[in-house]
């Protein structure tokens, strides 16, 4: 059983006496199975309260009331609250400053321990450092565990002990060390009588959208649904479609990915689920869409372990050599990127799917980030920021990972002069124009031969269709071979010092 009698270890115990039993502090693992920090905390003994906080050292920062993050996350603890009390228990939650309100917290109920999932990310570190200092003062130990991943930090690394740099030795090394235990739930069951309800001075309810500066966000009609029960639905969904995850998970007019994202960012569903499944059927017969996808969720890990390896990389290029890269940064180009307007309609209509859902597909993410590179010649940290600020599914270390392979400044071993063409990547990936009509409507009325460069269409045929390239829809922004001309130039200046 936790129990620490006056100090523990360090400054006695506020107001004296005995501190017993756990305060769980739930962040990016919204459910109440398969949990790490829950699961240890009831194995130790003693009561065990659950708390949230909306952190306004992160909400306070963010651009918009409507960000959609925060309504997932608020209907997320709705669900969770309930299965919570159904076991007895129930969420503390509050709107404050996590690294004041969790000492407090902690402080006021007693407790031995905070217990928490580990995260990677340089502010996560840095506030998780401030509150174990504070809870220190008070007696109280803060202990964490690997949740959000199979392997973390520094777990998987080279025969030589350094970390990987290039994905498919991190994803060999990986897949060598995989064993039965890694895919293991923390099965919380068991220990189920041991949750305690929320003292009634700081049963408080869930804070409305409203109270905490932000509107409700219609997720039905962006095609999500949050919590623990959307994970299931979506997992069980992509089940039935997973064989064919290899061939389908390119074309973004296909149901063909997972759709299972948001959900691991906010932790609605374990990655050990999904790891355990996919690394299963991978196994079997027809088994190549399923190893496909796991090594999806490698890539995940991959990114997670360089951000902790190499924090500089929230801030700069992997190579460093590369934040010497002179871009011309035109904020009209810029603006015309975000608002889906360059005059390309597979790149607009990535912009457009991610400003209307919150979602951009994956093969998408990989178009728009290059064109706004390599194409309009604005910094990569632009484009992150914006991403960081739509995708409903946002992950530092995946979004910085990304940006960084499709700037050619990141650490993966492909070359520097890959630029992709987006007629090229419209024609192979959107072939029938589907996507694109669905986004892009402008220009609705082409045919297939047509729809991917409109601004090659005669006149007399854009006028009879009623697409006319400069009025209806805009002209390209840029020509992409001059551009990709200025872009290898660009690049080589720096590679030549």
């Amino acid at each position: 059983m936790t129990r620490v009698r006056g100090s523990g270890s360090g400054a006695p115990a506020r107001g004296g006496g005995e501190r017993t039993g756990a305060l769980v502090w739930f962040r990016r693992d919204l459910r109440d199975h398969d949990h790490a920090a829950l699961a240890h905390a009831l194995a130790d003994g003693g009561p065990v309260w659950c708390a949230f906080v909306f952190d306004r050292g992160i909400l306070d920062a963010l651009p918009s009331p409507r960000d959609r993050r925060v309504a997932f996350i608020h209907a997320s603890l709705v669900e969770l609250d309930a299965a919570l009390r159904r076991r007895g228990g129930g969420l503390i939650v509050r709107h404050d400053f996590a690294r004041e309100a969790i000492p407090r917290l902690a402080d006021a109920l007693r407790v031995a321990a905070v217990y928490a999932n580990r995260d990677v990310e340089p502010a996560a570190l840095d506030r998780d450092a401030a509150v174990a200092h504070a809870l220190s003062d008070r007696g109280i130990a803060l202990r964490t565990f690997k949740d959000h991943v199979v392997f973390e930090r520094d777990e998987i690394l080279s025969k030589a002990g350094t970390p990987f740099t290039v994905y498919t030795p991190y994803r060999n090394a990986w897949l060598a060390r995989l064993a039965p235990p890694d895919l293991a739930s923390h099965d919380v069951r068991p220990q189920r009588g041991a949750l305690a309800r929320p003292p009634a001075e700081h049963d408080r309810g869930i804070p409305a959208l409203e109270t905490m500066g932000f509107v409700a966000a219609d997720l039905a009609a962006i095609g999500v649904e949050p919590g623990m029960r959307g994970a299931r639905a979506r997992f069980a969904d992509f089940a039935g479609r997973i064989e064919r995850y290899g061939e389908a998970r390119d074309f973004p007019a296909v149901d063909g990915v997972s759709h299972l994202s948001v959900h691991l960012r906010f932790g609605t569903i374990s990655v050990r689920t999904l790891a355990a499944e996919a690394h299963a059927r991978s196994l079997r017969p027809r088994g190549d869409g399923a190893a496909k996808w796991l090594s999806e969720l490698v890539w995940r890990e991959f990114y997670s372990q360089l951000l902790w390896h190499f924090p500089h990389v929230v801030r700069g290029a992997f190579r460093r050599e590369y934040d010497a890269l002179a871009f011309e940064n035109d904020p009209a180009r810029f603006a015309a990127w975000c608002e889906g307007r360059t005059g390309y309609p597979l790149v607009d209509a990535a912009m457009r799917q991610l400003n209307a859902t919150g979602y951009m597909h994956n093969r998408l993410r990989m178009v728009a980030a290059s064109f706004l590179v390599k194409d309009l010649l604005v910094d990569w940290r632009a484009g992150e920021r914006v991403f960081a600020e739509r995708l409903i599914d946002f992950d530092l270390a995946s979004n910085n990972g990304g940006w960084q392979w499709a700037a050619s400044t990141g650490c993966d071993a492909q070359p520097w002069f890959r630029i992709f063409n987006p007629v090229t990547q419209s024609e192979r990936f959107d072939p029938d124009g589907t996507f694109i009509r669905r986004h892009v409507p402008e220009v609705a009325a082409l045919d297939a031969g047509e729809i991917h460069a409109p601004w090659k269409v005669p006149p007399a045929i854009q006028q009879a269709k009623g697409v006319e390239v400069g009025r209806e829809y805009p002209a390209p922004i840029v020509d992409h071979a001059a551009q990709r001309a200025k872009a290898l130039a660009l690049y080589e200046k720096v590679r030549s010092g």
